[in-house]
């Protein structure tokens, strides 16, 4: 088990199956992340990271070789997420409710490119993360995001009452 500190500052730890099972799956499983390409690139810091590997079908501007700004924003609002799950140590339903990408400079031509996040604040039902895309150091960042997620609460359903309004 990895030790990570909580939302209150103190230690606990996260749950081996969810590092090595369903945090990859959410990180690649679904059908926009399969078909982009995204893949876990485990936890670096306690972050989740993921990568993008270089694909021609997924270049913007085919004179650059650089990856498609699109591209970019989705690869942040999805690592986004995976901080969300990291801090919270579970999934359960979000939504974002806010994205700004700041792009720092242009991508370099034919590279990989990674992203990682962290979940800097949790409250019962908002999500708040830093995110940023890199080639190599994420020091020196492509682009940074900063993004809100609501969480999504599972309620209990109660039943409704049939008949004629009285």
């Amino acid at each position: 088990m990895t030790p990570k500190i909580g939302a209150t500052g103190s230690v606990r730890t996260m749950h081996e199956s969810f590092l090595t099972t369903i945090l990859p799956q959410l990180a690649a499983g679904a059908a926009h992340t399969g078909a982009l390409g995204f893949t876990f690139d485990g936890l670096h810091d306690g972050q989740p990271r993921i990568r993008v590997p270089w694909r021609e079908d997924l270049v913007g501007d085919p004179d650059s070789g650089v990856f498609a700004g699109g591209l970019v924003t989705t690869l942040l609002d999805h690592i986004g997420g995976l901080a969300v799950w990291t801090a919270m140590d579970a999934f359960q339903p979000i939504a974002t409710l806010d994205l700004r990408v700041d792009y720092m400079r242009a991508a370099r031509p034919r590279q990989d490119l990674l992203a990682q996040g962290l979940c800097f604040h949790l409250t019962p039902s908002i999500a708040f993360v830093r995110a940023w895309a890199f080639e190599d150091d994420p020091a020196d960042p492509v682009a940074a995001a900063q993004a809100a997620y609501i969480l999504n609460q599972t309620r209990e359903r109660t039943p409704q009452a049939t008949g004629a309004a009285a």
